[in-house]
């Protein structure tokens, strides 16, 4: 088996779509950044790595048992054993994996680029790690409101990505409202030209229109909608603040 030492990682947990687990240019000072002083690495077909990239759904048996307790973290001079921790690669993509014990992918991170370079080299003239798993589940996956396809998220930077999955919460919430004197005005904000056409349609049909044209790409007019629709809701302005005030920086 291969293995990987002194690794850093950045964890991002419970994301099931890869374009939540960022690259290392989108790291930021405030992330909890830590290191594996050793990782197995598993060089394995591009629908195997995709599965475990892109979803949150069972592991195979026989790579959780090929990589049981061969990783430790690093911290302050301890070294903790990791039960089922690896990296992974298809030779194009390549991902950090541990699962805390569990049997799916909880926690992903990429990797630095020089320790991808390595990762590159090693498997190189290595063969594939054969490991069987349900290939239907990782074509059958649906995307909606709360987990946007990748399409609606190709280009974007992480901030523009977290404000737009921030505006695809708070458009659920004004479905969810059913209130279609408030989803009318939302709409006149987004088209005011429109105003007429907008007094006559039904909630379904207005909050529907706004969705179709809000998910689509990334500008001032999103970020605007954006923020007016968040205001006076804790929560959602909590999350508001986490992106647009200071802990953007990056690394």
């Amino acid at each position: 088996m291969l293995y990987l030492h002194d690794v850093w990682v950045n964890w991002f947990e419970g994301e099931e779509n890869g374009y939540n687990v960022c690259h290392f240019h989108e790291w930021r000072k405030e992330d909890g950044i830590e290191l594996l002083d050793q990782v197995p690495l598993l060089y394995v077909s591009s629908p195997l790595f995709h599965y475990i990239e892109n979803d949150l759904l069972e592991l195979p048996e026989k790579l959780l048992n090929d990589v049981f307790q061969k990783a430790y973290s690093r911290k302050n001079h301890e070294r903790t054993q990791l039960d089922y921790c690896f990296v992974i690669t298809d030779g194009v993509g390549i991902l950090a994996v541990d699962t805390i014990g569990y049997h799916i992918p909880i926690r992903k991170s990429r990797l630095i680029p020089r320790q991808e370079q390595l990762v590159y080299e090693m498997v190189e003239n290595h063969p594939l790690a054969d490991y069987e798993f349900s290939e239907d589940s990782s074509t059958e996956k649906e995307y909606h409101i709360l987990s946007p396809s990748p399409e609606l998220m190709n280009g974007l930077t992480r901030k523009e990505r977290q404000l737009k999955q921030l505006l695809f919460m708070a458009l659920d919430g004004l479905f969810t409202s059913k209130n279609t004197a408030e989803i009318r005005y939302w709409y006149t904000e987004w088209a005011p030209e429109k105003y007429a056409y907008i007094q006559d349609l039904d909630f379904e049909q207005a909050w529907k229109e706004l969705y179709e044209k809000a998910k689509e790409g990334w500008s001032g007019k999103h970020i605007q909608l954006c923020e007016n629709l968040v205001k006076g809701q804790p929560f959602f302005e909590k999350l508001w603040e986490m992106e647009v005030g200071d802990s953007t920086s990056t690394l």
